[in-house]
Order: C-alpha cells, then sequence, then structure tokens
C-alpha cells in the first residue's frame, strides 16, 4: 500500500500543508507562534485528510530530526520540540530550505538553494547528499548580516531596484563559493524578478511538496532511505 505523505512547510508568515499537488491549506505563523499554538491550528486544517507520514520544513538548524536552534520569526519552545508525538505518526523534521532544495534538484550536478523572504533560506544538494545551510548569518557591513539585505527587511531598507542588484551579487559570489552548477531561487520573493541572473533557476511553490515526499523514497529492494541528510 502506498504511504500517504503529509507535507508541512513551515515559514515565518504562514504554514503550508500540501496533501497532493495542488491540495493545499495554509495558515498564518508570525513570532508569536510556539508549537501549542502550531498544534490547534494544525489540527483545524488538516480535518478530513488522512495521511500515513509527515514531512516537516521548519525555519531553523535541524540535525538528525530534531530543532537545534530557535527560529528567528517564529514564537518559542521550539527546540526538541517532538513533531512525531505530536501529530502521531512518524515524521521527517528538516529546514524548510532545504525541503525546498530537494524537490527543486534535477538528478544531476550541485544545485545551491537561496530562498527569499522573512529571511534568507539555503541548502546544498549534490548526487544523493542534502546538506542545510544557515547563510543568512553571514556576515555584513555595520554590524548587520547578509538575510538583512536579501530578505525582506532588505527590500524595505534599500528599495526594489537596489535590493536586486544586491540579491544578484550575492547570487553571484555564492555560486562561485560553493562551485554550484546552478542556483534554484526561492521564496515568497523571488515573483519581485521578471529576469534573473545566469545560471539561476526560479523555484516553484510545489518543490516543497516533491521535496517532501522524497524524504521518504528509499533505495530499490531496500527500507534504508535514499537521501542522506547531512
Amino acid at each position: 500500500m502506498k504511504r500517504r505523505v503529509l507535507v508541512v512547510d513551515i515559514g515565518g508568515t504562514h504554514v503550508k500543508l500540501l496533501m497532493s499537488l495542488g491540495d493545499e491549506r495554509e495558515f498564518v505563523s508570525g513570532p508569536r507562534m510556539g508549537p501549542e499554538k502550531f498544534l490547534t491550528r494544525f489540527v483545524e486544517n488538516v480535518r478530513g485528510w488522512k495521511f500515513d507520514v509527515a514531512s516537516i520544513g521548519f525555519p531553523a538548524p535541524v540535525r538528525k530530526g530534531r530543532i537545534v536552534g530557535n527560529p528567528k520569526h517564529l514564537g518559542k519552545g521550539w527546540i526538541g520540540f517532538n513533531f512525531s508525538r505530536a501529530l502521531g505518526v512518524p515524521v521527517h523534521v528538516i529546514n524548510d530550505a532545504a525541503m525546498q532544495a530537494l524537490g527543486s534538484y534535477r538528478g544531476d550536478g550541485r544545485l545551491l538553494f537561496l530562498g527569499l523572504g522573512t529571511g534568507l533560506g539555503s541548502a546544498l544538494v549534490w548526487d544523493k547528499a542534502l546538506m542545510p545551510l544557515e547563510l543568512g548569518d553571514l556576515p555584513y557591513p555595520d554590524g548587520k548580516i547578509i538575510e538583512n539585505y536579501l530578505g525582506i527587511p532588505g527590500l524595505e531598507l534599500l528599495g526594489e531596484k537596489k535590493w536586486k542588484r544586491e540579491v544578484t551579487y550575492a547570487i553571484t559570489q555564492l555560486k562561485k563559493s560553493f562551485i554550484a552548477d546552478y542556483v534554484v531561487l526561492g521564496g515568497g520573493l523571488v515573483h519581485r524578478f521578471d529576469r534573473l541572473p545566469n545560471g539561476t533557476e526560479r523555484g516553484r511553490n510545489e518543490n516543497a511538496f516533491v521535496g517532501g515526499k522524497r524524504l521518504w523514497e528509499t533505495k530499490r529492494n531496500s527500507r534504508e532511505l535514499k537521501w542522506h541528510v547531512l
């Protein structure tokens, strides 16, 4: 019997729930949403859906399926939160940008994913390896970090024209630094670009669902998972 996978994409402004392509629900997140508030809204929004397992993309550092750092744009209390116990099904938890990156991967070369939204999400994918990154914390001038310039705060601070130049410069330098074959630019702000730099592709919302499904893929004739999350 085929497993029914629920994909949960938790962002700084919204939580998206996907059961299949086109079958999506969402609710507002934000700086006041801790685990209890999330769980209440989650239960309200999955009524009528039947699922066997879940994949959760979370906007904070995740190691071996456990949240190990506080999210910058959500409430407190998330470190060590046991999603599987709370949801009552087996759960894979990874960084939200990593889940988007996994769903964006074409199956060849080295992909650098950058997500422009409340902050800056990032991940690297190659072969069967997935490496979540925290590039948003890279230092920038005047005591800032890079996500202050590339995310929503940067757009508000710089204005659209200068912000686009800043993003384009960062994409070029990061692609070179990670020896990436191509960059996928995702997140809520990517729609601001009519044209993208060479070697850069536009991310799609449904990639989170594809990535969440891929987390449960196993090697042929084996129970071992196909993807190695570093």
